[in-house]
Order: C-alpha cells, then sequence, then structure tokens
C-alpha cells in the first residue's frame, strides 16, 4: 500500500515549486524539494537582469508570506517592479532559507526520471497504491532514488528552450552552429556583453523577449555603434507585433511593446517579417540565415527567444494526458491554447484540470502549460494550493479558489454541479514573470 508517511515530492526550487512546499508545510505535509541548480530560484537567476511587468504584491505567494514574516522578513514595497534577481535576493532567498522549510530542500539534485516502483507504465496491478520512485542524480554523478507518497513537478521550461527552426524542429545547420547561438534573455550589456558589443546580431522570436533583448542591444549601440542588429519573426504581417501597447492591462508591458515598435520606426533594428527560418550556414562573411530562398545578411551571433517547450521524458513512465498541441494537460490545453488566448485572457482553471491518470502526479507551474506561453507567475501559486488541498484531502479547498486581479479586482470560480469530486474551474489570473513569448 502507499505509505502515507512518505513526503511529497516537489522538482525545482522556483516560484512555484517553493511556494508548493509552503503551502504543504502550512498544511502539515513534509515536502522534499530536489532542485537541479546550486541555489533557490536558479533559473530565475538567468534572466535576472530583466524587469518584471507586475508589481511584488502580485509576485509573491500568501503562504510563502506567512513563513517568511515569522522570521520577521520585511515585503518590499508593494507596486515597485523587481527585477529577476531582485525576486530572488529579496524574496526566494530567505524562503528557502527558512528554518522550516531549509531542511526538506535539496540543491544539485536533478531528477531524472519519477515512475512506481517495479512497475513500468504497462503495469495496472496496484498502481494507484503504489509510490512514487525519483530516480535523482547530484551534482557529482551519484545517483539515489527517493520514494514519495505524490509528485508536483515544478521544473519549468527553462532549460529546454525551442529551436531556431520555424517548424518546431532545429533548422538544418543549427547543431553545427550551436556555438554561436544563444537561448532566452542574455544579459548582453552585462556579463554576455563581450559575446555581442561591435557584433553582427540576429534576435529571432517576436514575444516580450525578444523585445527586452532588442532594447538592450539598441542601448549597446549607444556604446559601441558597429553594433547591428536584425530582428527576424515568422508571422507574415507587423499587425499585432508589438502587443497591446497603450491598451495593456499591464503599463510595464505595453511600454515594452510601444518601445520596441519605436527602435524598428527609428531604424535602429532591421526588421524581416515573414521569416520562417529553415537553414543556418556558416560562411567566411558570417552565418547566413534561410527561409526557402530568402537569405538574410551574415551575422555574429544569433539569440533565440523563441520560447521553451516542457520536457516529458522524466515522466516518460507515467500516464499522463497531454494535449497532442499544446502538451498542456488535455483539461487544461484548450483554456491556455496562445491561439486562442492571451496571458491575460486565460479562464479560471486547477487541480482537476491539472490531474492525470497517473494519480498523484501534477505538472505545475510553467511546466503544466506545455508548449503555451500564455503563463502568468500568480497562476503557478494559485495552482499549488489547489494541488496541495487536494493531496491534503481537502476537496472543498482545492475546488474553490479566487485571485486578485490589477486591472479587475477579484476574479473567483465556483464549483461545478455535475460532479462534486471532478474539481472546478480555480484560476484566473494575477500578472507576473517574464513575459510571453512569440515567433
Amino acid at each position: 500500500m502507499n505509505d502515507f508517511s512518505l513526503p511529497v515530492a516537489i522538482i525545482g526550487a522556483g516560484p512555484v515549486g517553493l511556494a508548493a512546499a509552503a503551502h504543504l508545510i502550512g498544511r502539515g505535509e513534509r515536502p522534499i524539494v530536489l532542485e537541479a541548480g546550486p541555489s533557490a530560484g536558479a533559473s530565475v537567476l538567468a534572466w535576472g537582469h530583466v524587469r518584471l511587468f507586475s508589481p511584488w504584491e502580485f509576485n509573491v505567494d500568501p503562504a510563502a508570506v506567512d513563513l517568511l514574516e515569522e522570521t520577521g522578513w520585511s515585503s518590499p514595497e508593494p507596486r515597485a517592479l523587481p527585477t529577476g534577481a531582485e525576486l530572488v535576493e529579496r524574496y526566494l532567498a530567505p524562503l528557502a532559507r527558512h528554518p522550516r522549510l531549509a531542511p526538506h530542500v535539496r540543491y544539485g539534485a536533478r531528477v531524472v526520471s519519477v515512475s512506481r516502483p517495479g512497475a513500468d507504465k504497462l503495469k495496472s496491478a496496484g498502481r494507484a497504491s503504489m509510490p512514487f520512485v525519483l530516480h535523482v542524480r547530484a551534482h557529482d554523478g551519484d545517483e539515489s532514488l527517493i520514494a514519495a507518497k505524490a509528485v508536483i513537478d515544478a521544473s519549468g521550461t527553462w532549460n529546454q528552450p525551442n529551436p531556431v527552426g520555424a517548424s518546431g524542429v532545429p533548422a538544418l545547420g543549427e547543431a553545427a552552429l550551436a556555438d554561436r547561438l544563444s537561448h532566452g534573455i542574455p544579459d548582453v550589456r552585462g556579463v554576455d556583453r563581450g559575446r555581442f558589443a561591435g557584433r553582427r546580431v540576429l534576435v529571432v522570436g517576436s514575444g516580450h523577449s525578444a523585445f527586452n533583448v532588442l532594447l538592450d542591444l539598441v542601448a549597446l549601440t549607444q556604446e559601441e555603434p558597429s553594433t547591428q542588429i536584425t530582428w527576424a519573426v515568422r508571422r507574415p504581417s507587423a499587425a499585432g507585433l508589438f502587443g497591446g501597447e497603450g491598451a495593456d492591462g499591464l503599463a510595464a508591458r505595453g511600454a515594452l511593446g510601444s518601445s520596441a515598435r519605436a527602435i524598428v520606426e527609428q531604424g535602429a533594428v532591421t526588421l524581416a517579417i515573414g521569416f520562417g527560418m529553415n537553414r543556418l550556414a556558416r560562411t567566411a562573411e558570417g552565418i547566413v540565415a534561410a527561409s526557402g530562398d530568402r537569405e538574410l545578411p551574415p551575422v555574429d551571433e544569433i539569440i533565440v527567444a523563441t520560447g521553451f517547450r516542457p520536457d516529458l521524458s522524466l515522466a516518460r513512465e507515467l500516464r499522463l494526458d497531454l494535449d497532442e498541441i499544446v502538451e498542456a494537460p488535455r483539461a487544461l490545453a484548450p483554456l491556455i491554447d496562445p491561439n486562442l488566448h492571451s496571458c491575460g485572457s486565460v479562464p479560471p482553471h486547477g487541480e482537476a484540470e491539472l490531474r492525470h491518470p497517473e494519480s498523484g502526479y501534477y505538472a505545475v507551474g510553467m511546466k503544466s502549460y506545455g508548449r503555451a506561453p500564455t503563463f502568468l507567475m500568480r497562476t503557478g501559486y494559485e495552482q499549488v494550493r489547489s494541488v496541495v488541498a487536494a493531496i491534503a484531502g481537502d476537496m472543498e479547498a482545492a475546488r474553490s479558489v479566487e485571485l486578485v486581479l490589477p486591472e479587475t479586482g477579484v476574479c473567483s470560480a465556483a464549483p461545478p454541479s455535475i460532479d462534486p469530486l471532478s474539481g472546478s474551474e480555480v484560476l484566473v489570473l494575477a500578472p507576473a514573470g517574464v513575459a510571453c513569448c512569440g515567433r
């Protein structure tokens, strides 16, 4: 039988993973947090120079704040916009050091797989009563197995970037040019400056991550005028390219889009529209990117800001019900499909939409969204509140939620009347985090 004295395993010590641990502690449950990086918020620090769109008041989890206040923690100015580094320094690091949480966190512990002991995906008999077993590899190569009664996978997608190829697979020549490609939001004016200053740089992607990089590169040209910037997007026209701008519910996000428009109109950036990259080649003049017969001028470096996707390999032996398009839980996928929704229009959802046929396993946070780029940090906080309530057996709390949106106030979702055990739509979003990525 499943040993209910076992801990709940949490994969990832980022904002959502640590929030899950705080909720578990608040309910008298025992977490074990397995973080592949050397510290809390390791992936956040990779974009630590980037400022969030939403203020502090929407970037902290209530259960985590309750823990922190036990130590005399001082809350940052609620309306201030933190950088990723500030989020870690002033919130995540103190939370991970909390005496009630710190003993449960392991760093340098990469989860290789999650399975049931002695049972592959094919075995059904007694499956639901088995514990989970997590295969963990330490930074020194040492391996171990950890048993858990439930698993909350908050490992995110940051370390699994999409390729530069417009078809969702690497472009021809992409693998051979890996040394010239940077993913996400490199710190082009800081630690990565030497790689980009005075160089010809191609930025690929049409989301707010690309905007951040482009604006930093333009600022770099003021110090290094020989820096040249080309921006390639696969969308067929510039219509809607710069987001909501003045109509955006988050002023900082709208301003970012307007700033991106301005640098294009000023000629600081050369924009290539309708460029579905399928080939890269190293030439004597530099790297040449091609879309069919169309080629861009040679460049020295390429920044790939085309978004991220989940690493599904660690749950290969679990029975997951994933949407074939979004790669999110099937019940959640239509609520977050980027073809239908933006960050602010995702309707309420929660534990019921996150559950899988493999009882007790939940992917939460950015990973729960699969390939959809519409995730916002506050979403994850409410997700884990609901999931932890269900793990603790409090289905009423799991089904009942409300969240405060900065532009609309309180949004809530009542449980459905048709099946009291099926859960409810449990979430409307309060924005936070890095912006939606695009192509």
